[in-house]
């Protein structure tokens, strides 16, 4: 049986939702750039005149994964918009808005939301409402019968764009939601040479149906192993995927299996202890030659050393590592023409996800819903948001 066919082969109790959702993720790119191709001309009505506005500012906001996806967007959106753009998730603006909302800044939030039910994310549209001067709502979400969605679709200040119904994940794990709300966002960022994105748009579903058609079975066989830590590493946008990553090997196991994510050069600087035999390490590899001689010297002082137990490198157009002892490099580019870093790392999460969805099998639980005493849920649950 094929790879692809075996993960769409497990039934929906033991993890159907979370299968299809893996797998169904090239062709839900390929549909979002669709979706904002089609709403290109609003989306530029709205967002060119935002930007004509002295002294702007764009704030990425979200919850847990969604507030991920802004740190993979943040250098986008300044590069591509020249607009000093920074990361704020929802779950810190709600309890410290004094400290980080500066009603006098002409404001742009991009808030990013599966199902927009969230209460930290109602309740940062209402502050922003009530604290900015000025004051203007991007939504980017899955779901438009959630509550962000209502709370913003009709208002002047707001424009919210709602992905294919495929993106607003059934599982407990945002996998397809998490992409494609990425996505969005960087075609968004730089909605000016859209009509330009279908190349890229291409190589990424490419790279994305190679991970999961050619290595499914050698992630399956790295879920076997005996690990304890997980360790993910990447740089710039790259980081962000690292953090998403290490995120769902953590949800996937019911925090069964320790992970952790950083820079590479961050990592020197004291997270380097929690290496042990025990520990799984993965490498996304920038396709920048100046930030991949960063990486490669820290790749080399790790693996002298020798003290972990099985290493993976993902990345496009992989060279030098043939002397580095990597045990399963996933190179998804030979001779061709690589993608940036920041559209690389909407499918440079893909191996995390299916590593976790085997080992969430090889721990007997149950991958569309992880959490055995259930204290994580697809919608958070128990926050009370208190008046300010």
């Amino acid at each position: 049986m094929k790879d692809i066919d075996l993960l769409r082969s497990i039934n929906i109790k033991n993890g159907g939702h979370l299968a299809r959702e893996i797998y169904g993720q090239p062709d839900l790119w390929n549909t979002t750039l669709k979706m904002v191709l089609k709403k290109k001309d609003q989306l530029s009505q709205f967002l060119n005149e935002i930007f004509k506005i002295n002294s702007l500012q764009i704030i990425l906001s979200g919850a847990g994964s969604s507030a991920f996806i802004g740190e993979i967007l943040q250098q986008s959106f300044f590069i591509n918009t020249g607009v000093p753009t920074v990361v704020i998730p929802t779950t810190d603006l709600v309890t410290h808005p004094r400290g980080l909302i500066n009603k006098s800044a002409p404001t742009l939030l991009i808030s990013f939301a599966r199902s927009g039910d969230s209460p930290e994310s109602v309740a940062t549209f209402e502050l922003a409402e009530k604290m900015y001067d000025l004051i203007y709502h991007l939504v980017i979400t899955c779901n438009a019968e959630g509550n962000l969605a209502k709370r913003t679709i009709g208002k002047k200040n707001s424009f919210v764009f709602v992905l294919p119904g495929k993106s607003n994940d059934q599982a407990l794990a945002m996998t397809g939601s998490f992409t494609s709300m990425t996505f969005a966002g960087l075609l968004i960022s730089d909605i000016i040479h859209l009509n330009g994105s279908q190349a890229k748009t291409d190589k990424l579903v490419e790279y994305g149906n190679l991970i999961l058609q050619k290595f499914t079975q050698n992630l399956r066989e790295v879920s076997k192993m005996d690990f304890k830590r997980v360790v993910f590493l990447g740089s710039g946008a790259l980081k962000g995927a690292a953090k998403e990553s290490h995120l769902k090997l953590l949800e996937m196991t019911d925090g069964k299996i320790v992970s952790q994510y950083d820079s590479f050069l961050g990592f020197r600087h004291g997270p380097r202890a929690a290496i042990d035999g025990s520990t799984l390490l993965i490498y996304l590899f920038s396709n920048d030659p100046y930030v991949y001689k960063y990486e490669l010297d820290l790749v080399k002082s790790i693996h002298q050393k020798g003290n972990y137990l099985f290493s993976i490198g993902v990345g496009q157009c992989l060279h030098k590592l043939e002397d580095l002892n990597i045990n399963l490099s996933i190179d998804l580019c030979c001779g061709c023409q690589p993608v940036p870093d920041d559209y690389f790392s909407v499918c440079a999460v893909l191996p995390a996800q299916i590593i976790g969805f085997y080992k969430s099998l090889e721990l007997g639980l149950t991958p569309d819903s992880p959490s055995q005493d259930g204290g994580i849920n697809r919608i958070v649950q128990g926050v009370t948001i208190y008046p300010y």
